[in-house]
């Protein structure tokens, strides 16, 4: 999603995170190379392969969203200053369930993040939770002995959102990994929503897509598992090559001319996107790293019993289903060559 390999750590704010305040934090707006290189990877990392896009939304009006307001504010004044206090007051007021758990808080200054064609200032909030164990060798100097600590390394954060300051109310890239402890994080300290774009648009279309053709089909059409995995390849195949994605080109790669199969896609993509609040536009850019992300996903495998699983990538036509004078079910595969 994000390039952050140019990307520049201008400000680090820290403070832990307990259930009696403490005023300790600390500063810091100079890092050697290396110190810098491992911020990087720590923090801008893990959203480089998100597929999601989100954006601030409030149910009464935007500027009512507190971290809306309060990052706005660092971005006017290109520091994090006094605002740190505002951030750590809305996350304790959204986090007061006693299942919540205490952590350490960063809150990191970014510029020239890499997204979209274009680089822009991000800033991101990242509270950690849990630690990983670590040796620390010995001091040569010192009387030698190792010590057994714990720390934050290279592996996703507990929570994390990096809002990139381009077009108001800016683009978000969040997680959570303790989804099923709380959802605070996303819904109260950040209060988030789908962003219209592009990289959405393609999300929720190959999501209705395969939802489509493994569920919704087989109710209303006499459909073999093989044809419904010729159509999930269809239709990734139709992402995979093309850079634009529009409505009735995908419906004729994918369904051809059957106009009831058309007509009834159109249905379930209507009725999708009332029951799932989305709006899915008919024409948008692909992005290409959700695609890659969604087609682990469309399945092109056909699992026969226990003993056999046959994966079809191409040609429907060299697969042919059928039943012998026992009763028995087969498939007939003709191919040129053997590997």
């Amino acid at each position: 999603m994000i390039d952050y390999k140019g990307a520049s750590v201008k400000e680090l704010f820290f403070q832990k995170i307990e259930e009696e305040t403490t005023d300790h934090h600390l500063v810091q707006n100079e890092f050697s190379p290396s110190e810098e290189e491992m911020l990087k990877n720590i923090f801008l990392k893990p959203f480089a392969a998100s597929t999601n896009t989100y954006q601030f939304t409030h149910n009464v009006e935007i500027d009512l969203n507190v971290l809306y307001s309060l990052s706005r504010e660092i971005n006017r004044n290109g520091a994090i200053g006094d605002t740190y206090e505002g951030i750590i007051s809305h996350l304790r007021t959204s986090s007061r369930h006693p299942n919540i758990k205490e952590g350490e808080l960063f809150i990191v200054r970014f510029s020239d993040i890499f997204i979209n064609g274009i680089t822009i200032d991000g800033l991101g909030i990242f509270k950690v939770e849990k630690k990983d164990p670590f040796i620390e060798t010995p001091d040569w100097t010192k009387e030698p002995t190792l010590l057994f600590k714990e720390g934050i390394g290279e592996k996703k954060l507990d929570k994390a959102c990096l809002i990139l300051f381009d077009e108001d109310p800016f683009t978000i890239l969040a997680y959570d990994n303790n989804n099923s402890e709380a959802v605070y994080w996303k819904n109260d300290f950040i209060n988030l929503d789908f962003k219209k774009d592009h990289v959405n648009n393609t999300n929720h279309f190959l999501e209705m897509t395969k939802s489509y053709i493994t569920d919704q089909m087989p109710e209303e059409f006499e459909v073999s598992k093989t044809d419904q995995i010729d159509l999930l390849n269809k239709s990734i195949k139709y992402f995979k090559e093309a850079e634009d994605f529009d409505k009735g080109e995908f419906e004729l790669s994918v369904f051809g001319r059957e106009d009831e199969a058309v007509k009834s896609f159109r249905y379930f993509d209507k009725q999708y996107q009332e029951d799932m609040d989305l709006e899915i536009e008919d024409n948008f850019k692909i992005a290409a790293q959700s695609v890659k992300k969604q087609a682990r996903i469309f399945k092109s495998v056909l699992k026969l019993d226990k003993n056999f699983h046959v994966y079809i990538h191409g040609n429907r036509e060299l697969i042919e289903r059928g039943e012998d004078s026992d009763g028995r079910k087969y498939y007939k595969i003709y191919y040129e060559n053997e590997s």
